[in-house]
């Protein structure tokens, strides 16, 4: 293997050159290309030093980012460049040729840029690997700092972030069983927008090495990649996104903080560093029964990726009282089946019930053959379900009530407050490809812009798009209805005793399973598919992309994992028709439910798709990333590789080769994606399945440390975004928590026997003696006389096949039920967001004291720039000539440093003036 590197130029001059820098860009370089030189084969020493830190081969300057790309030996830069006529170049050839032009360009436009750039490559006989190291240095990370509005630190406090549980162990004096001491937990700051002309009040900024973070430098360095140009902007040749896209580069990615695992040696927990503190403490499947790292999280992931876990662990702690609940009734539901008059009359009944045939190649049979089936039924269906249904729609009200709270607590202490409304730059792809520029109604500046109306009909064109494949969905659910009919007819002429009896079964149970297929699949095109119709719709911000492209997937995914279960709950069975007078769905007769009812076959589809999706979803993120990874190693480390390693004495790799070998981490979106439809699994129909908040709880133990591994060791480390809270997701929750409330009361109204069973309770015999005949109808006549034989079936029809009276009475108490169910919890569900504040009222104490602050400090600042400048005005009058007093005074006059502070954008007046004052305006303290 041959290790060589070039530097785009000494950093020495690079630095000198920063002072002279014109425009929007500190520093400026050559423009000319790089060249390639020999490295010298590297000795012990210097490989260790590049191989334990994110340095340059100088050994001190900072590796910011990192890109990549590989090529054929026969393909490196300066080969192969004999001239030959365009006719006879190779399409492969040209394509090839504009990829090193646009390379080229991009990285000649970061060096005028004033990126330092250090590259180096690795070859062997199958493919050339080149490395582009790239530092920012100070001036460029002062520039963009003060442009992207990066909030830095002026004072430090303690963290005081704690949780209800250590609250409550300290008061009863008992150690906490979830809480662990994390070694460097992060201090607390006061911050505010950095502003260069204020350097030197913000704190360590006499420490340019570690005054910006890791995270704001490789922030920084992403917003220079992606708005650097390389061709025509009009065909949108902007960024290091589209340079990936089109296989320009291979990866684009900063560096991991060393490795994960800790070495032997290092046993004091002071000396890790942030990646194997987040490794020992959190990541391990040990940790099950801690509290997450949020701080450390957040320092290392930033905010976005820490809101996210914040979530995912307090809807995991929330998701514990409503399983206990769940497994009581299911329990309770146990008891009861045992006890359950109308089973033990099914059971019992032997020949007295003869029911009319299923299908109409399907024989007639005995209700005692359904008699399992009809106790499990039971293990669902009975008056806890009510009691289970209201229990969670008020906990889905009070886990997102309680949820702002927390959301709000820690955008606070992460000065993520204002985010969205103030300090959200435009998207870099966005701000390339704008046609125009616009004043900011909000801060003054001037920004790109994209007109409304354009964007109007670009969503418009989008949502035909999702109506579009909505249908298809739908295409595919009646193309599963069918499948499950024709197969219940199949089974049945198979002449199989067994298959004949379960033929409804097992075609419900088949029908879940190709779902479930059909669902994955339409699920990947689909989110392509939306992801290039977020970006055709030109979304000013991330967030607003975010949100538009969670919609879109989201409405969509709704429909194709949801449709099935509505479907069961809500249609099927409720157009069969009856014997004799059978409704056909393209010539084939409709569904009915089983034997057991629809509600078993509505629990039974729940764990096909929720259970059986949840445990794909954890093989793939157990096995797909351990074999992407092993398949990225094995490509980058041939064996020639590893012996010329030992050759050479190289025993580590590089960090930006050990690092390119890890996984791109493909964002939060799937994460999300899945939580909240469990979310909606465990609340819509959770009168059907009680269980189904328990495996939603063991799912999520083990999601949250399979994530952890996944962006702490198997990721290469994603750039750090800012975030106010979980975004479009939090209102889609709102949203699925009120079609809880309407779903579980039409579920419990009319798929549910326990408004059938009361209404006899109270009007034929309270211990439910003769209730099976009582639900079950005669076959008409005719039907009788042309079968020769007489046979029930489930309704409340006369025997001429009239709805009888009994019918209607039941229908009018089933609607009476979902006004009254709905009404009463949403009435409560309202009483308990009133009774909870958006805001903890600890946390509004501590804004409104620090809005105090800051006014009391402009209005002492205010005054001391009058008394000061009327010194001034004075003292100029009395030294100035006559004629200069009468004009202005102040036309060339340079500000004075009490002037500058006066800013509303920043810091009123030094903290060090005040020292027994602890204020900055629009700072948020933590």
């Amino acid at each position: 293997m041959q290790r060589k590197k070039i530097k785009a130029d000494d950093h020495a001059n690079l630095m000198g050159e920063d002072q002279n820098a014109k425009g929007p860009y500190y520093g400026s370089l050559s423009q000319a290309s790089i060249e390639i030189s020999e490295l010298s084969k590297p000795s012990q020493a210097t490989h260790v030093t590049q191989s334990t830190a994110n340095v340059f081969s100088d050994g001190h300057t900072r590796i910011d980012f990192v890109l990549v790309w590989e090529a054929d030996p026969q393909e490196q830069e300066g080969q192969n460049e004999e001239t030959t006529a365009e006719s006879e170049v190779p399409r492969w050839r040209r394509a090839v040729d504009v990829r090193k032009t646009w390379r080229k360009k991009f990285l000649n436009k970061l060096q005028a840029a004033g990126i330092c750039i250090e590259k180096h490559m690795v070859q062997d006989e199958k493919k050339v690997v080149h490395y582009v190291l790239l530092n920012a240095p100070w001036s460029v990370l002062c520039y963009y700092a003060e442009d992207l509005r990066l909030r830095l630190p002026l004072q430090a406090l303690p963290n005081q972030a704690s949780n209800w549980s250590d609250r409550v162990a300290k008061q009863l004096g008992v150690p906490s069983l979830l809480h662990e001491e994390v070694p460097n937990l992060p201090l607390d700051y006061y911050t505010c927008h950095f502003k260069v002309n204020k350097l030197a009040w913000f704190l360590g900024s006499n420490e340019q090495d570690t005054f910006f973070s890791s995270t704001q430098r490789h922030r920084i360095l992403y917003e220079i990649l992606a708005t650097t140009p390389y061709g025509h902007l009009k065909q949108g040749e902007v960024g290091v996104d589209r340079l990936l896209s089109e296989n320009v580069f291979a990866a684009a990615f900063p560096l991991h903080e060393g490795p994960f695992a800790v070495p032997a040696d290092r046993l004091a927990p002071e000396s890790l560093t942030e990646r194997q503190v987040l490794f020992q403490y959190w990541a391990r499947w040990q940790k099950w029964n801690r509290y997450q790292p949020l701080d450390h999280i957040r320092r290392y992931f930033g905010e976005k990726i820490a809101l996210y876990f914040a979530w995912l662990g307090f809807y995991t702690g929330w998701l514990l009282p409503a399983a206990v609940v769940g497994t009581l009734v299911f329990i309770a539901g146990i008891f009861l089946m045992l006890s359950d008059i109308p089973a033990q009359e099914i059971c019992e009944s032997k020949d007295q019930y003869q029911m009319c045939p299923l299908c109409k190649e399907c024989p007639q049979w005995q209700l005692s053959s359904i008699c399992s089936m009809f106790k499990a039924g039971r293990l669902f269906d009975h008056g806890g379900t009510i009691f289970f249904s209201i229990f969670m729609s008020l906990w889905a009200v009070t886990f997102l009530e309680y949820w702002k709270r927390m959301n709000a607590t820690l955008a606070h202490r992460w000065d993520c407050s204002d985010f969205e409304d103030i300090e959200e730059r435009p998207r870099p792809q966005f701000t390339a490809m704008a046609p125009m520029t616009m004043e900011n109604p909000i801060t003054g500046a001037e920004e790109p812009y994209f007109p409304k109306r354009n964007r109007v009909k670009r969503v418009t064109a989008g949502l035909m798009v999702i109506i579009m494949m909505i249908a298809v969905v739908v295409m595919f659910l009646i193309s599963i209805i069918l499948y499950r009919a024709i197969i219940s007819i199949l089974v049945s002429r198979s002449g199989n005793f067994l298959f004949v009896a379960s033929a409804s079964r097992i075609a419900s149970l088949t029908g879940s399973v190709v779902n479930l297929i059909f669902i994955l699949i339409l699920s990947k095109i689909y989110i392509a598919l939306a992801h290039f119709l977020t970006k055709w719709e030109m979304h000013r911000t991330q967030t607003k992309y975010e949100d538009a492209f969670t919609f879109k997937v989201f409405v969509f995914q709704f429909v194709n994992f949801y449709s099935s279960p509505i479907y069961i709950a809500f249609f099927k069975g409720r157009f069969v028709g009856y014997p004799g007078h059978y409704k056909t769905l393209l010539g084939i007769r409709n569904e009915d439910c089983g034997a057991g009812g629809c509600l078993i076959e509505l629990a039974q589809e729940l764990l096909v798709i929720m259970v059986g999706k949840q445990v794909i979803n954890n093989v793939q993120e157990i096995v797909i990333p351990k074999l992407k990874g092993w398949w990225q190693k094995y490509k980058l480390r041939s064996k020639k590789q590893k012996s010329k390693e030992a050759q050479l004495g190289l025993a580590q790799q590089v960090p930006w080769e050990s690092n390119y070998e890890l996984l791109v981490c493909e964002g939060l979106f799937d994460e999300y994606l899945e939580m909240v439809l469990q979310f909606g699994f465990i609340t819509i129909f959770v009168a059907a399945c009680p269980l189904a908040p328990l495996f939603a709880l063991l799912n999520n133990w083990v999601e949250i440390r399979l994530d952890a591994q996944k962006f702490v060791c198997e990721y290469r480390r994603p750039v750090a975004e800012r975030a106010q809270g979980i975004g479009i997701w939090f209102y889609i929750l709102e949203v699925i928590t009120h079609l809880a409330v309407i779903s579980n009361a039409f579920l419990i109204a009319f798929t549910s026997d326990f408004l059938p069973r009361l209404y006899y309770q109270y009007t034929r015999a309270s211990d439910l003696q003769g209730y099976v005949n009582f639900t079950l109808a005669y076959a008409p006549k005719h039907f009788a006389s042309q079968h020769n034989v007489t046979c029930r079936y489930r309704a409340y029809r006369d025997e001429n096949g009239r709805y009888s009276l009994t019918y209607w009475n039941l229908l009018a108490i089933r609607l009476g039920f979902i006004i009254v169910f709905e009404h009463v919890v949403f009435f409560i569900a309202r009483v308990i967001d009133l009774m909870v504040p958006d805001i903890p009222e600890s946390l509004e104490i501590k804004v409104k004291r620090e809005r105090y602050l800051a006014k009391q400090a402009l209005a002492e600042n205010q005054a001391l720039f009058e008394r000061e400048e009327v010194r001034a005005t004075s003292s100029t009058m009395q030294t100035a000539p006559k004629d200069w007093k009468l004009g202005r005074m102040h036309e060339n006059q340079e500000p004075t440093q009490l002037q500058m502070t006066t800013s509303t954008d920043t810091v009123a007046a030094s903290p060090a003036a005040y020292p027994q004052q602890q204020f900055e305006p629009e700072a948020e303290s933590p």
